[in-house]
């Protein structure tokens, strides 16, 4: 027995054989029962490593990433630093309900069902100018630039920022007016191509000002007809907004309230447009509402014109896309009315 005990610690560690040796030739003699003991304490610490009683191979990936763990590089600071840049500055206010989950209070629709159309008469086909009355209703621009989200203000405020570090505030206020007079110089060709004033339009499109963004949009002209307004004054009598259209017309046998846009940046998607559609929505419903107006609109486009004579893009807004929009729309006038 004891030559087999002796073999099974002589296959273990080196360090145990020794501890035997010292245990069975020392000077004081100790009981057999010694030699057993030893092995028992051995057969604890053995047992004592549960690390090689797991699974290996059905917990390898665990315990790789325990036994492979490092500690992370990143700080509190760092990853508040990441989180800001890819989600913008931290909103501790409550989030407001989404657009698409709420349902405006006063709810009118977007076709006028009262509305009669007269049978059409030699005036007609003469395009409706009507001026825009002055009066305290609120116009369609205003409201929505009061009620822009917190996102919309962070991410307009930041373009104005960057640009004024680029432009310096002079040059800042000179690239805005800029804009806004190429955008009254193109609006303007557009009238005069459509009343078919060629000299004038002619004229117009010599000027290099806004000459790209007449190229740009020449294929869209091509399906455009029936011109019915253009820069026209509406006004919502229920729910007591007005605004300035730009054109009504039938795009592609369609009639539709035109928006024309122009744009130094690429905006093939609708939603690149922003609140253009909630605008465009707000007009059709003012335009079916307003008695000056003997038709009724249920379409829009909104047509972004480029500088650099790239072709336009048409974004064109069917009646489901629309009546969604005047939805929005609404939203955003009860909550203008809440804070007036």
């Amino acid at each position: 027995l004891f030559r087999m005990q002796f073999l099974q610690i002589l296959s273990r560690k080196p360090r145990k054989l020794e501890m035997l040796f010292q245990m069975r030739f020392c000077q004081k003699q100790f009981p057999y029962t010694c030699l057993t003991t030893s092995a028992c304490t051995y057969s604890k610490k053995k047992k004592a490593n549960s690390y090689e009683q797991v699974d290996q191979e059905k917990y390898k990936n665990l315990v790789y990433s325990v036994t492979s763990y490092k500690t992370s590089s990143q700080t509190p600071e760092t990853i508040f630093e990441e989180d800001n840049l890819l989600y913008g500055p931290l909103d501790k206010h409550r989030h407001p309900v989404k657009d698409g989950t709420k349902t405006p209070k006063n709810w009118v629709p977007l076709i006028n069902p009262n509305k009669r159309i007269p049978p059409l008469n030699s005036d007609s086909n003469l395009p409706r100018k009507i001026m825009l009355q002055k009066t305290k209703m609120p116009s369609v621009t205003r409201i929505l630039q009061e009620t822009l989200s917190p996102q919309q203000v962070f991410y307009l405020e930041r373009w104005k920022q960057k640009m004024i570090a680029e432009l310096g505030k002079d040059g800042f206020e000179e690239y805005t007016k800029n804009l806004f007079f190429q955008g009254e110089l193109f609006h303007s060709a557009l009238e005069s191509i459509f009343l078919s004033e060629e000299m004038a339009a002619k004229e117009k499109s010599k000027n290099s000002v806004i000459s790209g963004y007449l190229s740009s949009v020449e294929h869209v002209l091509e399906d455009i007809s029936e011109v019915k307004a253009l820069e026209s004054g509406v006004h919502h009598e229920t729910l007591q907004y007005l605004g300035l259209v730009d054109c009504v017309a039938k795009y592609r046998g369609q009639l539709c309230v035109i928006d024309w846009k122009t744009s130094e940046k690429p905006k093939p998607l609708l939603k690149s447009t922003y609140d253009n559609p909630l605008q465009v929505a707000a007009y059709i419903g003012a335009i079916n509402r307003d008695a000056n107006y003997d038709f009724q609109v249920c379409c829009g486009l909104i047509v972004v014109a480029y500088k650099n004579g790239s072709p336009a893009h048409p974004h064109f807004m069917d009646p489901d896309l629309c009546s969604q929009y005047w939805n929005k729309w609404l939203l955003r006038l009860e909550e203008y009315v809440d804070r007036n």
